[in-house]
């Protein structure tokens, strides 16, 4: 195999200048571009089918929207091969790049249907930005792949068109790499024409639906969509490096996790995302992570939420039309239909990145227009969502027995045994000081009474971030009154009369049915915010003489003061002491525009 000048030189054959690529790769497009611009060469040849050239240059036409170019598939009159003609392939992009320069096209590939799949594996073409072009080439064709007789027959098809092309024209021939060393041979004598099998099918040029673009695209749309802003500018490269723009999806599908679910994704969990992503990558022989490796390290790493976010970001692409002149279909990349006919992914060569939605997260209904649901909120009325009820109540019950249990632990005395077990041994100071030949025993000081009020406070609020405060009462003995500040649920609507908000505090107390409106109730205006309100609240309607204060910090002296003067006591639970786990799924609160939105709401909440 040629190295180094000798290599080039091949590549190099009179008029001819072979400039072989990986189908389907961003990295390739630019070079291709790249190519095209500095040599201006008068014939541009691609590696296409020629009998789709007129459904090639019509997709062209529409880019930067992606099209999809549909056929039947010989073998099976039922079936169909679709292709995708996005900006970000290297053949598309020679197209493109020869037509805003005036040079020529020609289509090389002789037959549609019989193209052989040439089994192959490419190295991750990011390493091209590492080594360069040319390097790239030479590492690839020092193991060149196995030629078949099919491989010979398609390559001598190729050589054919390309033979009789103007001899004396400079033409920059773009064909796959894996095809370039038949075709260097098939190029050394002349060829017959190829027989053409193919005559009188029909080609159609369809809008794949913008929601199904990630699943049918060699390059996901996000990327796409910023290979696009690099065409226009043309000058910094930088744009559509994979880390960098990896790290911009990743970015943009935080905020809108924040949005969603009020959430944050903590610094550590950036991290781990990052290097969880990286060995999927090496896992499977790459360098840098694709889209199906970051929604996986995205749900595995902080939630199902976040994973959707990162795949919906991915998917998006900006000049895509849910409906134009042609007709618009949402494909599948695992089994698509048309016309009530079964589509087949025709790929052009093997490839180890998986077309497929990651499984395991959970669908979402979407609006068929902006507002819809917005239009169905009347705001007559608010209720609640009893499966979130439920989970409330239950944690609730879980603060009063741990405060408990905290405060007996804080009581607790160790002492050597004499006469009673007490109550039970303390293993670790009988450990402690086994050089005594004693064992101890523990007495925990039981605290009297019950507890009554639970109040949580996630956020003091200093930032005027959860401005929507309500009361509202139990709707049975078991169901506490509550009272919370939170934020306005209606400004993120998930479903028709139900909107989504996260709760910056809240209290609990039973039995129900008798508090008042805590916001408006002026024998609690010395509190200075929220979170103190409500636990004078807590302090006021407490039947038993225990209250659970949760809170990053525990409560000014004045209130234990004030509850003293009542006979109660407040116990407070520093928040990081509990599960962040625990704290997050009981954060979120659904508020339902009416009584008659229960029964549907189990679709639209997640």
């Amino acid at each position: 195999m040629p190295y180094g000048s000798e290599a080039r030189a091949e590549l190099e054959q009179g008029p001819l200048r072979y400039f072989p690529v990986v189908p389907g790769r961003l990295e390739f497009a630019v070079e291709v571009r790249r190519r095209i611009l500095a040599d201006r060469p008068a014939i541009v040849a691609v590696e296409l089918p020629w009998m789709l050239q007129k459904a090639y240059l019509r997709a062209i036409e529409r880019l930067p929207e992606m099209s999809v170019i549909a056929y039947p598939d010989g073998a099976d009159d039922d079936a169909a091969i679709y292709v995708t003609v996005e900006p970000a392939d290297p053949f598309i992009e020679a197209i493109r790049s020869a037509q805003e320069i005036g040079s020529t096209v020609i289509f090389l590939e002789p037959d549609v249907a019989e193209k052989p799949h040439i089994d192959d594996a490419y190295p991750d073409p990011y390493a091209l930005r590492q080594i360069g072009y040319e390097r790239y080439i030479e590492a690839y064709r020092q193991h060149p792949q196995r030629i078949t007789e099919e491989t010979d027959l398609h390559a001598a098809g190729v050589a054919w068109k390309l033979q009789g092309a103007d001899p004396l024209a400079n033409t920059l021939v773009v064909l796959s790499l894996n095809l370039l060393d038949p075709l260097l041979i098939a190029m050394e004598v002349p060829q017959d024409p190829p027989a053409e099998r193919n005559k009188g099918f029909e080609v159609e040029v369809i809008n794949p639906h913008p929601d199904c673009l990630a699943e049918i695209t060699a390059e996901y749309p996000y990327l796409q969509d910023r290979y696009e802003f690099y065409r226009l500018d043309g000058k910094d490269d930088a744009a559509v490096d994979r880390p960098r723009v990896q790290l911009a999806l990743l970015r943009d599908a935080e905020k809108q996790y924040e949005i969603n679910t009020g959430e944050k994704v903590p610094h550590w969990a950036r991290i781990a995302l990052a290097k969880y992503a990286r060995k999927l990558a090496h896992t499977a022989g790459m360098l840098i992570p694709g889209v199906f490796d970051l929604t996986i390290a995205a749900q595995s790493i902080v939630d199902d939420n976040f994973g959707w976010e990162t795949w919906r970001m991915a998917n998006r692409y900006l000049t895509q039309q849910s409906s134009c002149e042609l007709e618009t279909v949402n494909l599948s990349g695992e089994e698509v239909w048309l016309h009530t006919k079964k589509l087949r992914l025709r790929r052009r060569l093997p490839n180890a990145k998986q077309r497929l939605r990651p499984a395991g997260l959970k669908p979402r209904k979407k609006e068929k227009f902006a507002g819809e649901w917005a239009k169905e909120t009347n705001g007559s009325a608010i209720c609640s969502y009893p499966p979130e009820d439920f989970v409330i109540e239950n944690y609730g019950r879980f603060l009063k027995k741990q405060a408990k249990s905290i405060v007996s632990e804080e009581r607790a005395r160790v002492e050597p045994f004499s006469t009673s077990l007490l109550d039970g041994v303390d293993i670790r100071e009988t450990i402690r000081n086994w050089h005594e030949r004693k064992i101890y025993v523990r007495k925990l000081d039981r605290l009297s009474g019950e507890v009554g009020a639970v109040a949580v406070i996630f956020d003091e609020d200093s930032a005027g971030k959860y401005q929507y405060m309500t009361t509202w009462l139990g709707e049975h003995q078991n169901e506490s009154d509550m009272a919370f500040y939170s934020t306005f649920p209606f400004e993120h609507i998930v479903g028709p009369g139900i909107g989504r908000a996260e709760y910056g505090g809240f209290l609990m107390v039973l039995p129900p049915r008798r508090m008042m409106d805590v916001w408006t109730d002026p024998d609690y205006d010395l509190a200075e915010s929220k979170s103190e309100r409500l636990l004078l609240a807590a302090i006021d309607y407490s039947v038993e003489r225990n209250i659970v204060y949760v809170a990053a910090k525990p409560p000014r002296s004045v209130f234990r003061a004030i509850a003293a003067r009542l006979n109660r006591k407040i116990l407070y639970i520093p928040i990081g002491q509990l599960s962040p786990v625990k704290l997050k799924k009981i954060r979120v609160v659904h508020v339902l525009d009416g009584y008659k939105r229960r029964d549907q709401a189990k679709e639209y909440i997640w």
